[in-house]
């Protein structure tokens, strides 16, 4: 083996002006939207360890270090090939793309331009120089949209890790705390680079690194803890077979989730301490859970009721056998519109991981699978509620955000039965006087809640064609690929010079055109046609379209007599729009603001207890 160079690098080191190849046996990037959730989970989290907003940018410095693993590189031909770390590599230049976005405009910015690609006789190339991601890459650094169908996977997948991180990078980091951590992901998050001068010994180190074969996941610790104390080798080997086949099953729905499914378990129902926001706070039973799940579940073995044998063997058979089981339909239901756990599939759409521990909270292993299904609706009923009420008021979701609200709900729910469950979540959302559907009725879109938006537009039209006697398409309105995937669409199109009489200035009209009740869902195809067109144009293609936008036309309340049943028996204020003014647009956004208010009426969760 030739010489092997070894060093620590900050993420400024990393990437500043340097230049790496893929090579063409591992060129795809494959990371999925928990990989990116978990990767910008886990910076927000350790940077706001120690952000304090009233810091000087100096502060920074004295601001913990996170190690993000090692990158692989081989050495050839004057240029660095990636053997391992293509995944982090990639997804950390498009955060930083990100974050390039989100400074323009602002008068004090820290330059990460350099980090993401530089230009040469005026050609721009990127860290990571491949030529199929040019394209995409070169629309993402200049705020520009771009169509990934037909593309090659990597592209593709480029641009919904994109899409994932404007969506789930935390909103209370955007404004002054922006350059804050900004300096300490470029200073203090740490990846080991390792060169090797050939492909045989970068491959050798790659191969040794990746080797887990002597090392135990936490999951094999605590089966290997728990099947120690069970006494009788028929029982341990029932218990052993029981706990095999279920981690299989949990395996086979994604990596890691059988270690989610222990931490959302023992979370759920043990976990009565939480680490403080504050610097220099020690990780508490939540944290703790989140890392070494296995740890806590020998420390804390007497709280548990891990007493002897029949209790060790009580826990796999009975405990873990229900909790993995419910886990698993959660899970499936999460993936899968299901009826009775429609609510499940929503906030799952919202990426809102922390559900699951939150859902488990209420149940025991004494319920039935009724009881356990209404504890289920009751409760993602409630966070639908609350998800959706955050959107409307420019509210984060994000892990960080919610974290503390879900650990202190979930002891309060731990157990409870189906009616006080019930009276307490819809306690909960009465008392929030601040955060209702009637606190603004100014939402509009914006670059972080775009796709926010389109699910709270499905739920919308859903609803309304529900109501009006057609079946669900949601799923359609959210999943549907090429020409037939909806958009969030303006029903004005970008044309302030058509609107001269109402708006002075295009920035004015900008905003007001930016409001919800300016967005219908239209299909790609539909938008390529007639997006452009003044209202008057698509007004007559709008009666093709789902039943919300058709609802902008006369012709929707003469020949759909179930829709104007529905419209006359909710007191939902539509009305047919000739023309589409300013008061019209006025009109349309509280029509949404009344649709929100049924859709996510908190009196839904009692109604539930008698159905």
């Amino acid at each position: 083996m030739q010489k092997i160079h070894g060093q620590n690098r900050t993420i400024n080191d990393l990437l500043d002006k340097r230049k790496y190849a893929i090579d063409y046996y591992q060129r795809e990037y494959r990371w999925a939207t928990k990989q990116v959730r978990e990767l910008i989970e886990d910076l927000t989290d350790k940077f706001l360890e120690d952000y304090i907003e009233e810091d000087d940018p100096e502060a920074v410095e004295g601001y913990g270090h996170y190690y993000l693993g090692t990158v692989i590189l081989s050495h050839k031909n004057g240029r660095d090939f990636i053997v391992d770390g293509q995944q982090r590599l990639t997804t950390l230049t498009l955060l930083l793309i990100y974050l390039h976005n989100l400074q323009k405009g602002r008068t004090e910015t820290v330059s990460v331009e350099g980090l993401i690609c530089s230009v040469k006789h005026r050609r721009r190339t990127f860290n990571i120089d491949e030529k199929e991601r040019t394209t995409c890459m070169e629309a993402l650094f200049n705020g520009e949209p771009f169509d990934p169908d037909g593309k090659p996977e990597s592209v593709r997948n480029i641009i919904a890790r994109y899409e994932d991180i404007e969506e789930i990078f935390p909103e209370e980091l955007t404004n002054k705390a922006l350059l804050f951590f900004i300096d300490w992901l470029l200073e203090n998050v740490h990846l080991v680079e390792i060169t090797a001068f050939s492909d045989s010994d970068a491959y050798t180190i790659f191969e040794t690194t990746n080797d887990r074969g002597l090392s135990l996941t936490a999951t094999e610790m605590l089966k290997g803890y728990l099947l120690a104390n069970i006494n009788s080798s028929d029982a341990k080997t029932d218990a052993n077979e029981l706990w095999k086949s279920r981690i299989l099953q949990l395996k086979n729905k994604g990596k890691d989730v059988d270690a989610d499914f222990f931490k959302a378990w023992l979370r759920s129902q043990y976990a009565e301490s939480i680490r403080e926001r504050k610097r220099g706070a020690k990780p508490q039973e939540f944290d703790i859970i989140g890392t070494e799940f296995h740890r806590f579940v020998r420390d804390e073995n007497k709280r548990m009721g891990l007493k002897g044998n029949q209790n060790y063997l009580n826990f796999i058979v009975k405990d873990f056998d229900f909790y993995s089981r419910q886990y698993l339909r959660l899970i499936n239901a999460g993936q899968t519109l299901q009826s009775g756990l429609e609510h499940v599939y929503y906030n799952a759409n919202h990426g809102f991981t922390l559900q699951y521990m939150l859902l488990l909270a209420p149940i025991k292993p004494t319920d039935d699978m009724a009881i356990a299904n209404l504890k289920f609706r009751l409760v993602a009923q409630y966070l639908d509620i609350l998800l959706n009420r955050r959107i409307w008021n420019y509210k984060s979701i994000t892990y960080s955000t919610l974290q503390y609200t879900v650990f202190n709900l979930m002891k309060e729910i731990r157990g409870l039965a189906p009616e006080p469950l019930a009276h307490l979540l819809v306690d909960r959302l009465n008392a929030d006087k601040e955060t209702t559907f009637a606190t603004t009725n100014r939402l509009a879109l914006h670059q972080q809640n775009r796709w926010a938006l389109h699910r709270i537009l499905a739920r919308f039209t859903d609803y309304v064609e529900r109501q009006s006697g057609m079946g669900s398409r949601y799923d359609e309105y959210i999943n549907a690929k090429g020409n037939l995937r909806y958009e969030v669409e303006h029903i004005w199109a970008n044309h302030p010079e058509r609107h001269t009489d109402e708006f002075e200035h295009a920035n004015d009209f900008g905003a007001y055109r930016n409001r919800i009740g300016d967005l219908v869902l239209l299909p790609k195809q539909f938008n390529a046609s007639y997006g452009d067109l003044p209202y008057q144009d698509k007004y007559p293609h709008y009666l093709s379209q789902n039943l919300l936008v058709r609802s902008l036309h006369e012709q929707c309340y003469a020949h759909h007599p179930q829709f104007t049943r529905f419209v006359q028996n909710s007191g939902l204020p539509f009305r047919a729009h000739a023309q589409f003014k300013k008061a019209d647009l006025d009109a349309r956004q509280e029509l949404y603001r009344q649709i929100a208010e049924q859709v996510w009426n908190p009196a839904q969760l009692t109604a539930v207890l008698g159905a």
